[in-house]
């Protein structure tokens, strides 16, 4: 019971000073946000972290040359390596922020640099099979100052193991 005591205390306290120093600072949330976006926001036009209605037109636009990469069927243990070509299509430049997989054996590399209007670059994704087996299907999504802000990317096709087939 003391210890419900004193978790109370300090959320009550906390709740309190931060509620104390947002008034003394005289400025809502959507001030500070936009404050800490720095001077990059307006070359970006990031629409995830934008306060004012999404701009679908003036946004950076990634045109891949394929989006369903099969790599066929392969044995178990292969190392899966290809690269996404994508180009900035869009009107301002490309600025991906994030790139994940479903799982550690799908491993994406990602230009890091703002990618141009009309510029070129690539995704590499590395999928190890081993522990893997029949069909598989793994994605990449990539988060960017696009609209839609998410992508996705598919590594597709069968892994077998020539131990079961003997």
């Amino acid at each position: 019971m003391q210890y419900i005591r004193i978790l109370f205390f300090v959320l009550f306290a906390t709740g309190f000073v931060g509620c104390e120093s947002e008034e003394k600072s005289g400025k809502s949330i959507q001030e500070i946000r936009s404050e800490d976006l720095g001077s990059n926001a307006a070359i970006i036009r990031s629409p995830i972290s934008a306060n004012a209605p999404i701009d679908s037109v003036n946004v950076a636009k990634m045109k891949f040359e394929e989006t369903d990469y099969e790599f066929g069927i392969v044995e178990a243990g292969a190392v899966i390596t290809h690269e996404f070509a994508f180009t900035n299509t869009g009107k301002v430049p490309l600025l991906i922020n994030d790139v994940r997989s479903t799982c550690g054996c799908t491993i994406p590399e990602w230009p890091e640099e703002l990618i141009a209007p009309g510029e070129s670059s690539s995704i590499q994704v590395r999928f190890n099979t081993t522990n893997m087996r029949n069909q598989q299907k793994k994605p990449v999504t990539i988060t960017a100052n696009t609209y839609p802000a998410k992508t996705k990317l598919y590594l597709t096709g069968i892994v077998i193991d020539p131990k079961e087939d003997s």
